[in-house]
């Protein structure tokens, strides 16, 4: 004669609505033992499976959250101009860069080689309707995913433009950062040009980019805390001030450079100082020399600044300043040490 296996007895409140309810009671006693137990005990389960569904969702949703692509270097720097013709011979002739294969723009395209950068001029008749004093049109930067860039960002709150596509292949969105500057973020499908400096060119890389900020902290969250961007080195005029202040790329060695302290009432003039871009040469002596062969004989310096390289500054038709530099410094530079590996020719 076969033993029943004894029953795990019923809690109590289990039992008197089985009394009311006897369906329900009958379903209880053919439940298996194992599902008796989690339902008689679903005030401890239900919370267990709350907090284990939750963690799922998080899980999940960390794993399709947008991540910031890698920026790799500044891809170009446009600039406002209002003689096209004779901005053309400045940067052609006297600067030596070549024109852009495949561009078919309104205004003009400039190769630095073989960093595969590119100084844009755009006609200044819309920035002077617009009243803009600066003539740095827009700054863009290099990255490998332009599309994942743009997801990321939206993610964060911002809101970039639309992806574009250039006649070369370039894909593309602008937007502004925190105070308003034009900048681009653009994928270039087709890998660097391999073509030699042409033997005018002066300058083989285009180091960095600067623009007016008036409060650096709310840069400082866009550019370091959205877009991973760190400390290169700060100075100013004097030991105990801060009047430049340089962050590199995440990815690269290109870096911007905040132009602080500058009056809101600043003519363009000023503006052209110091909104500018800068051209990377081994020898900024050399340069000068291959400068003034060029015909060109107005600039400043050259000369070391009180970030420790030797520079000279070149202006543009319009004023804009083009800031020749050397890759590393040559002295220990003021106010701070750099903290992050400088460029390489």
């Amino acid at each position: 004669m076969s033993q029943t296996k004894p029953r795990r007895k019923l809690p109590a409140f289990t039992l008197r609505r089985c009394e009311r309810t006897s369906p329900t009671c009958d379903k209880i006693r053919t439940m298996p033992q194992w599902f008796r137990i989690i339902r008689n005990r679903q005030f401890a389960v239900l919370p267990i499976l709350l907090c284990i569904l939750l963690q799922s969702t998080r899980a999940s949703n960390s794993e399709k959250q947008p991540q910031r692509s890698r920026i790799t270097g500044i891809d170009h720097v446009s600039i406002y101009v209002s003689d096209a013709n004779k901005s053309r011979r400045f940067y052609s002739d006297v600067l030596g860069l070549a024109t852009c294969p495949q561009f078919t723009g309104p205004g003009s395209c400039f190769l630095v080689r073989p960093a595969d950068q590119r100084v844009v001029l755009e006609s200044a008749l819309t920035q002077k309707e617009n009243g803009v004093k600066s003539w740095v049109a827009e700054i863009a930067f290099a990255t490998d995913d332009v599309t994942e860039m743009r997801r990321y960002l939206l993610a964060t709150g911002l809101f970039p433009g639309d992806i574009r596509r250039d006649p070369d292949g370039a894909q593309y969105f602008r937007m502004q950062d925190t105070e308003g500057n034009p900048i681009a973020f653009v994928q270039r499908s087709s890998p660097k040009i391999a073509a030699a400096p042409a033997s005018k060119q002066i300058g083989s890389h285009l180091l960095h980019a600067g623009f007016v900020v008036r409060d650096r902290n709310l840069e400082n969250h866009f550019y370091v805390d959205v877009l991973g961007f760190h400390l290169y080195w700060y100075g100013g005029f004097r030991d105990d001030s801060v009047d430049w202040y340089e962050l590199q790329v995440p990815n690269g060695s290109d870096w911007i450079e905040y132009m602080l302290n500058i009056p809101a009432n600043a003519g363009h003039a000023e503006l052209g100082v110091q909104n500018h871009f800068s051209l990377g040469v081994k020898d900024v002596h050399a340069a000068a020399r291959q400068l003034r062969s060029h015909g060109f004989e107005k600039f400043d310096g050259p000369e070391i600044g009180r970030d420790g390289k030797d520079s000279l500054d070149a202006y543009d038709p319009d004023g804009t300043r083009v800031e020749i530099m050397q890759f590393t410094p040559t002295e220990k530079p003021c106010c701070h040490p750099y903290t992050a590996d400088h460029p390489k020719p």
